[in-house]
């Protein structure tokens, strides 16, 4: 990895705010992540992170400023305000231990969706932007389709194309209404009594619940490491909007075959235990993730026929998986057309 002035100075930055703490600093030191979108880096038990050059200030603040009013859910920043370096805006935050990749039978599948229903019933604080991920999906097609075309584009920008506007970041046209759809490989769903529990992720309440915005295991932490509680990390793309996108990339795995039956029943059980709102209390769940489980695909294989690309090399097996969904996703059913019950 080649050092940048800005992976230099927010390294420093980093060992500064480690060394201020009032505790002994045992100068262990990482970078995280480096990538155009973020930079991560840790010194001991402080991690600071530069965030994407896009990031608006108000914005990030707004997301910190809930993280620190939800301890027992977010992690909590070291500081409420973002500084600036290099012209991008950086927040400190404690170290916390992540998900072991090695161990996926120890997957946190319960602790995350716990967390995640809790989050949900939270009240959005006023002012909180909207949640940002059919904005990211977006720009994953956006970055499909400045990329040579490969065979694997065509079925994905297709299936693309089938999402109604909310699930694509765009305002619906005048007169036309909401889509819904059947996520890649899921459990058939559009029968009456299922459609009857659907949630309307249009509908004014759906849309301003509380949602993280890019759910995955990658986004929990202990804190304190090694064995604090499980805690959401990542307040990128906290925001309002449907909670079923936080739902969607484990509904896709599993639509897809790529996550195990029984880990999902595991997530999608304790989620409606600790009363979730994104999906009924019982009954089929899909009418619920449909759209979102779809478009968590669809952003998935986009990402991966970029990153291919990129390297010059074919897809792997569970890229082609998702790409292979896309192909499968038929047309919009009649009993969702409207995207909620009839």
């Amino acid at each position: 990895m080649t050092a940048t002035p800005l992976l230099t100075d927010l390294t420093t930055r980093a060992k500064a705010r480690a060394h201020a703490r009032p505790h002994p600093c045992p100068c262990g030191a990482a970078t995280l992540t480096d990538r155009p979108d973020g930079t991560v880096v840790r010194h001991a038990d402080t991690v600071a992170k530069a965030h994407a050059p896009d990031t608006a200030p108000t914005e990030l603040t707004a997301r910190l400023a809930l993280a620190a009013h939800l301890p027992g859910i977010l992690l909590s920043p070291l500081s409420p305000t973002p500084v600036d370096l290099h012209g991008r805006l950086v927040t400190f935050w404690p170290y916390g231990a992540p998900v072991d990749p090695e161990d996926p039978d120890a997957a946190p599948w319960e602790e995350a969706a716990t967390l995640l229903a809790r989050l949900h019933r939270t009240p959005a604080p006023p002012g909180l932007p909207p949640m940002r991920g059919p904005a990211k999906a977006a720009r994953a097609i956006a970055r499909l389709r400045a990329t040579t075309p490969q065979p694997a584009t065509e079925p994905v920008l297709r299936a693309w194309a089938t999402l109604p506007a909310w699930a694509r970041a765009q305002p619906p046209a005048a007169g036309t209404p909401a889509a819904g759809t059947a996520a890649p490989g899921a459990p058939a769903a559009g029968t009456a009594a299922s459609a009857t529990a659907t949630p309307n992720p249009l509908d004014e309440r759906a849309l301003t619940t509380l949602c993280h915005g890019d759910l995955h295991l990658g986004q929990l932490v202990r804190h304190p490491a090694p064995d604090g509680p499980w805690l959401l990390i990542d307040v990128d793309d906290l925001g309002v909007g449907a909670p079923a996108w936080d739902l969607a990339r484990p509904a896709a795995w599993y639509a897809c075959g790529l996550l195990p039956p029984d880990e999902w029943t595991r997530f999608l059980a304790a989620y409606r235990t600790a009363g979730g709102p994104a999906v009924p209390a019982d009954g089929d769940p899909w009418p619920a993730l449909d759209v979102a489980a779809r478009a968590l695909t669809v952003q998935t294989a986009a990402l991966a026929i970029v990153k291919a690309t990129a390297a010059d090399r074919p897809l792997d097996d569970v890229q082609q998986a998702v790409v292979d969904a896309c192909a499968r996703m038929g047309p919009v059913p009649p009993e969702l057309a409207q995207g909620h019950a009839k």
